[in-house]
């Protein structure tokens, strides 16, 4: 066959398997980017595009507020004037939001996500919510002809930047392999729990040890508290024993400056998203006949840091309100 029409081919095949799978193919070295579209880019999924842009991927964004589109833009990024314009630009769409009720307005308004065809594309959706909606969504995407993953993702605005998340992915076995060509940009390790639903309660599992821990380091430095020994040295040395979370070191310069009232402009995740994700996880332990007396502990000292401090504080900051507390 000759050279041209072999390219030609090639060229066809590689058009072919993108219209299919939604996923870039390597073609005689070179790299073919995917079209990838995140409705929502807060710290996270911006971060996130960046990284996708990074990689060579074709990004077109779209938020709520038009400000934070910006650094996306300029960076390279397309800016859809809503969502049904973005999920027909792209192959494969991301979201990764707040909770259900922005998932419900983001799919189903009247510019929704859903509100376009979408037949054949790819969606994969990335928020902390309870099983049962990643399952009732999955069933109004796929009744409109596309494909639904679910993969929300452990790790914070740093590791999302690098493309080192941990990604707790429910899905069909065909689904799953169309996506983690997408996936292997963000993640570095992605565990396939199951079937869509199974991702959110492997989340959730994941998440319920750090924030039992924010709380447990709080109690952890109170005992330490009439200690002369400074904050930063404290927290350092505490970061190389055995029973400290790897993140830590991560959030230390954060939980320092407000054990010495200083101001800091670390925030990764909000008190109130962790409030919200443990009533995610009590719900869950009750809907499968478990008590969880630590979780349920944590949730209340959580809402009393919250109605001292604010639900908007990074949630690490739990611990140098409880060092900082005194008795009741």
């Amino acid at each position: 066959m000759p050279v041209r029409d072999r390219l030609s081919s090639r060229a066809v095949l590689r058009e072919y398997w993108n219209a299919v799978s939604g996923t870039a193919v390597e073609m005689e070295g070179r790299s073919v980017s995917t079209h990838i579209g995140i409705a929502g880019v807060g710290r996270m999924g911006a971060n996130m595009g960046l990284r996708l842009l990074e990689t060579g991927n074709t990004l077109t964004v779209w938020n709520r507020s038009a400000d934070k589109v910006k650094p996306l833009a300029e960076a390279g990024a397309s800016a859809a004037k809503s969502p049904a314009e973005l999920a027909s630009a792209v192959d494969a769409v991301i979201t990764i939001l707040t909770n259900a009720a922005a998932i419900d307005e983001v799919y189903h308004g009247p510019q929704g996500l859903l509100s376009t065809d979408v037949k054949g594309k790819l969606f994969i959706e990335m928020s902390t919510v309870p099983p049962e909606v990643q399952v009732a969504l999955a069933g109004k995407v796929r009744a409109k002809g596309a494909a639904y993953v679910e993969c929300p993702v452990g790790g914070s605005v740093v590791p999302a930047r690098a493309g080192k998340l941990l990604g707790n992915m429910g899905a069909e076995p065909a689904d799953a392999a169309r996506v983690r060509p997408i996936l292997d940009h963000l993640c570095r390790r992605v565990l396939h729990a199951g079937p869509v639903g199974s991702g959110a309660v492997l989340k959730l599992a994941v998440n319920l040890p750090l924030m039992i821990y924010w709380q447990a380091l709080g109690e952890q430095l109170a005992v330490c508290k009439d200690l002369t020994i400074d904050p930063a040295d404290l927290l350092d040395f505490i970061s190389e024993t055995s029973g400290s979370a790897t993140v830590l070191k991560q959030r230390m310069p954060g939980i320092i400056a407000k054990l010495k009232n200083e101001p800091s402009d670390i925030k990764t995740f909000t008190l109130d998203n962790g409030i919200k994700d443990v009533k995610a996880m009590l719900e869950q332990g009750k809907k499968s006949g478990l008590e969880l007396p630590l979780l349920e502990s944590t949730l209340a000292c959580y809402e009393e840091a919250r109605r001292n401090t604010s639900g908007q504080e990074e949630v690490s900051n739990v611990s140098a309100y409880w060092a900082r507390r005194g008795k009741k």
